[in-house]
This record gives C-alpha cells, structure tokens and sequence, in this order.
C-alpha cells in the first residue's frame, strides 16, 4: 500500500517536565534546527506543562515559529468547580491547536473512563481545537490477545457523538502502554497493524472519507533511530513523543525523518 498524502504531525509531550525557563529554551533551540523545508514537510507541535503555555506562545508568536502549541490535558466544563482543572477555553484563547485526551496516563493513572475522553474531545471540538484522542493496551492485554477489542474499542467510544466531519479533522495517537517511557518499541509492522485497526474502526463509525483523512500518530519510545521506518508504514502519519521531545535536538532527529525518506 502506498503512502497516503496526509501532511505528518510530529508531536511533543513534555509531560511534567520543563519548568517555564526550561520550556522557552527548548523551543528556541528547536528553531534553530529545524528547517523551512522541514515545516513544509511536517506538522510540529510542543505540548509543555500547562505553568509553560503562556511563556511559549509567546515565544513562538513573537519569533513567528512555525510550531504548533498544544495541551497535555484539560476538562470537558467551560467552568465550575473543578479546583485544579483547566478549561478548554482558557486553552483556546492562548491560540492552543492540539489538546491531547485520554492519553494512557491519564487513563491508568487518574482514571479517565472512555466516557471522560469522548466529553474532552467535544469539548476541545467546541473551542475549535484538535483533540488527539489517546488508545493503546498494556502488556497484560497485548500477551492475551487482547489487542484489538481495547483499542477498537476506544476508538468507537471516543468518537461516539461525532459527526464524519469533525472526526476527518481529529489525531488518534496509537501509543501502546507497554512502550511508553520503557524504551521497548512495537515494530513497525506491529504498529502498522493496529493504525490500519485504527483507521478501519474509524470508517466504521464515520465512514471511508473520514478514515482516509484523520491523521493517525504512533506513540511510543519514539526516537530518530526509528522514526523513519515508522513513518514509512502506509497508515502512521506521525508520532506522539515523550522523553526524546525534550531536548531539542533529539526531537529535531524525529521531525527530520522525511530528509531520508
């Protein structure tokens, strides 16, 4: 199958790490090292700590970089009483593009149900932000067999509600559990199987026109040594990266596959 001409986004989670000095540094080096030609060839996108959006869309507006600026998180309620929660219309007036949702940490770790990540995404739709909308299975549940119904599974979950239109618009990101931060990668074959499940699950909900155009990451121990082979599978379309995001020049790595493809 050839390669599909949906435009590439690579994209950086910084999760808890950078503080606001941090962030800014890491986003100026990262303009340094990319490229006219690499912004041309790829979507970028930083998602920092929520203390950092402010400093960094400042940064990439007053250097007019090129580089979209994304969230890590946010609630489905414009406001209320939700102490320690961050509305998704604070984002979107920061001129935030990307809001990740139900990322796998999220889900194990502070419980996010499948009903909570399709709320975020509506949500994030409704602020006329992109929500790149997390799945993936542990180790437990991939060694069972189990692959395939949890992450059909929260595809058809999340997207539930959504027009054809507006699910065209979104990022899945496919990021195994047992990859992230482990420095275990699922091959490219492996991955490419379940992004095609992914892109399937999508025609099925949304029909063929909205699967061919939804962008579909892969996340997980994402490094340059393997982004090429990665990104040459016919249904990945860009990564979700998380420890190698943070230093400029191993994320620069990434976003400069296309250079040896």
């Amino acid at each position: 199958m050839a390669k599909s001409t949906r435009t590439p986004l690579i994209s950086g989670n910084w999760k808890m790490h950078h503080n606001h000095f941090e962030a800014i540094s890491t986003v100026q080096k990262l303009s340094y090292l990319l490229t006219k030609d690499d912004y041309e060839a790829v979507d970028v996108s930083v998602h920092p700590p929520f203390t950092d959006l402010r400093s960094v869309q400042t940064v990439l507006e007053a250097d007019e970089i090129p580089i979209a600026l994304g969230a890590q998180h946010c609630h489905w309620e414009e406001k209320g009483a939700f102490t320690g929660e961050i509305s998704p219309a604070f984002l979107a007036k920061l001129n935030v593009t990307y809001v990740i949702c139900g990322h796998s940490e999220r889900r194990e770790l502070f419980g996010e149900t499948d009903e909570m990540v399709n709320a975020k995404a509506k949500a994030i739709l409704k602020w006329d932000m992109t929500p790149i909308i997390c799945c993936g299975e542990t180790l437990e549940e991939r060694e069972a067999g189990g692959t395939d119904a949890k992450v059909a599974g929260q595809v058809r979950a999340a997207l539930s509600g959504l027009t054809p239109e507006q699910v065209a618009g979104l990022v899945i990101a496919y990021e195994p559990i047992w990859a992230i931060g482990t420095g275990r990668t699922a091959s490219a074959d492996d991955a490419q199987a379940v992004c095609s499940l992914v892109r399937a699950t999508v025609a099925e909900v949304a029909g063929a026109e909205a699967a061919e155009s939804v962008r579909i990451q892969y996340g997980g121990s994402v490094k340059a040594a393997n982004a090429v082979e990665l990104m040459a599978q016919p249904d990945i379309d860009g990564a979700l990266v998380g420890g190698a995001s943070l230093v400029a020049e191993d994320f620069a790595g990434i976003v400069q596959f296309h250079a040896a493809t």
